[in-house]
This record gives C-alpha cells, structure tokens and sequence, in this order.
C-alpha cells in the first residue's frame, strides 16, 4: 500500500529554520511528481512546492521563493522541505504529495493549483511560527 509520512514540523520563532521530511513507502517517489501544500485555519489548501521526476524542475510559491528548498533523496525514498527564515504566515500543517501524472510537458507550476491531481498524500505535520 503507498503510504506517505511527514515530519519535522514543530514550533520555532519567526526567523528560524525547520525541515520537512517525507518519508515513501510502497512505492518509489522518483517516479513521481511530488507536492508540498499547507493549509491555515480558515483557508484552503494551497501549493508550496512541486519537483518534478522528468527534469528535476521545481516550482515554488512566490512567497516562499529564496526560504524554502525542495530535494529529493532517492537512497531513502524521501522528499524534503527545508524552510528557512520562517515567517508567521507560513503557520500551518503541511502535506506531502504524489501525483500519478506523468510526460514530458507536466508543468510543476501548474500541477501545484491542483491538489486533486495528487493521489497518495501524507498526514501532515503542524508548523507553527510563532514568539
């Protein structure tokens, strides 16, 4: 069964760091887009991240662009979210993702406004950004 997991969310202070991991089982992520998304109380689910398994594109939301990096580490089946310089804003849970879409034309950017092109996804994991 394909299985997701996050962690390393927690509580930190603006301006500090934090890394996501998400962990794969029952399937290998390298064949697969992958997702980053949080959601805040109050608002919908939105993409953070999208890397691709063709090109090794990735997409970032604007506001976290220059903060936040996504990569892969195929040796442990794990995506990883590094967030730098942590805004309250960023305040949420986070979700990891796999999409089953696939071919040479897949735009992460687009593929991350779509949450429901993505077919296995974590439990999340709480970030909070807070003094």
């Amino acid at each position: 069964q394909a299985q997701l997991v996050e962690s390393g969310g927690g509580l930190v202070q603006p301006g500090g760091s934090l890394r996501l991991s998400c962990a794969a089982s029952g399937f290998t992520l390298d064949n697969h887009p992958i997702g980053w998304f949080r959601q805040a109380p109050g608002k919908e689910r939105e993409g953070v991240s999208c890397i691709s398994h063709i090109d090794r594109s990735i997409y970032y939301k604007e506001a976290v662009k220059g903060r936040f990096t996504t990569s892969r580490d195929n040796a442990k089946n794990t995506v990883y979210l590094q967030m730098n310089s942590l805004k309250p804003d960023d305040t949420g849970v986070y979700y990891c993702a796999a999409s089953p879409l696939d071919g040479p034309g897949l735009l992460m950017f687009r593929l991350c406004q779509s949450p429901g092109e993505f077919s296995v996804w974590g439990q999340g994991t709480q970030v909070t950004v807070s003094s």
